[in-house]
């Protein structure tokens, strides 16, 4: 992901350096990134540290360094949380985290792996999901370890196939969603599984005449977030996206931007932040391709 977003200054143009700005704003004085409500939280620093690293500039890495230090080896952290403590460490260098913190926080990680192979925010869960399959390989992959018994993992996702040939995020759903659906094709291809053609069909439907793509068929409007992980799905199935669904996409994202060099999430969203902001230059990075 960070790869492509790298590419997202070609569409920016002049505003690239109004997204830097942005990006470098998002840092709090202790080191962490800023939430929507201004607070330091690990879940917005990856996407802050991402962020700058796309865009090719310097992050206050002794400060994030401090920050993070501050978690030791994620005792008091939630399952999602662990998985943004991994990532963190590895965008200022994995390097500067000993060998046995990072081993202690992939065994909590560890602990939410669910009965059913895939992992879950609940610890000995039955059952897990997309989302959790994709934080925890993310973790595995961030720490440069081999993650255990991964086709447990393929074998959890395939019980959150549903019948409209996508991915949901919990058994037995009538119909997928964009972000299931595409955690599930990012995390098959990186483990070269095969993923049948007719789920970029999918995908492709839940464009919107407006622009964007939906969050799930019933969905009433495209967010910035659907957008760019449906991009980045029909990227890993090499799946031509047709240039007209590309121009509407690039209106979409136009229309989320904001002079304060940050995008808002959707048409409703009044907020901006880190996270979202990373996902308009994943957005952009695939349709600049």
């Amino acid at each position: 992901m960070l790869q492509v977003a790298r590419l997202a200054p070609g569409a920016l143009g002049d505003a690239t350096e109004l997204v830097r700005q942005f990006f470098a704003r998002q840092f709090s004085e202790g080191g962490g990134g800023r939430d929507r409500d201004g607070c330091a939280d690990l879940y917005y620093t990856i996407f802050a540290l991402a962020g700058l690293q796309a865009l090719q500039a310097e992050a206050p890495v002794d400060a994030v360094e401090d920050y993070l230090r501050s978690f030791r080896e994620g005792e008091s952290l939630d399952f999602v949380h662990l998985g943004a403590l991994a990532r963190s460490w590895a965008a200022i260098g994995a390097e500067r985290l000993p060998a046995a913190a990072a081993a202690a926080l992939l065994e909590r990680i560890e602990r939410h792996r669910s009965r059913d192979g895939g992992y879950d925010a609940d610890p000995g869960a039955a059952h897990g999901n997309a989302y959790g399959c994709f934080v925890a390989l993310g973790a595995y992959q961030d720490l440069e370890r081999s993650q255990p018994e991964p086709l447990r993992m393929v074998q959890c996702l395939k019980f959150l196939e549903t019948p409209d040939g996508a991915w949901g995020n919990a058994r037995g759903l009538a119909s997928g969603s964009t972000n299931a659906t595409a955690a599930a094709v990012t995390l098959l291809h990186q483990l070269r599984m095969p993923v049948s053609a007719a789920v970029g069909d999918w995908l492709l439907a839940l464009a919107h005449p407006q622009g964007g793509f939906l969050a799930m068929p019933s969905a009433p409007i495209p967010d910035l977030l659907s957008t760019a992980t449906a991009l980045h799905a029909l990227a890993c199935l090499e799946r031509e996206v047709p240039s007209a669904i590309k121009e509407r996409c690039l209106d979409f994202i136009d229309s989320l931007w904001s002079a304060d060099g940050g995008f808002h999430g959707h048409w409703a969203d009044d907020h901006l932040d880190a996270e979202y902001t990373f996902y308009g230059l994943l957005a952009l990075g695939h349709l600049s391709i």
